[in-house]
């Protein structure tokens, strides 16, 4: 058997500040937006058709995952 790869907290912390890094830079970028625009964008379900096909797509990759070779 192959060695497996342990997460570290270096890891965690390095994930964490780019979904942190992900959420304020979106925060950001809609301020400057045009009011018509962040109105579309927090009244309709945009962010949870963004959810669904994201969460779609992991999923698939997990499933789809080759598993290493002997």
């Amino acid at each position: 058997m192959g060695k497996r790869a342990e997460v570290g907290a270096r890891d965690v912390v390095i994930v964490a500040g780019i979904a942190v890094a992900a959420v304020l830079g979106a925060a950001i970028l809609t301020s400057f937006m045009p009011e018509a625009v962040q109105r579309f964008l927090f009244h309709e379900p945009v962010t949870i058709a963004v959810l669904i096909v994201g969460t779609a797509l992991v999923l698939w990759r997990v499933a789809t995952r080759r598993p290493p070779g002997p």
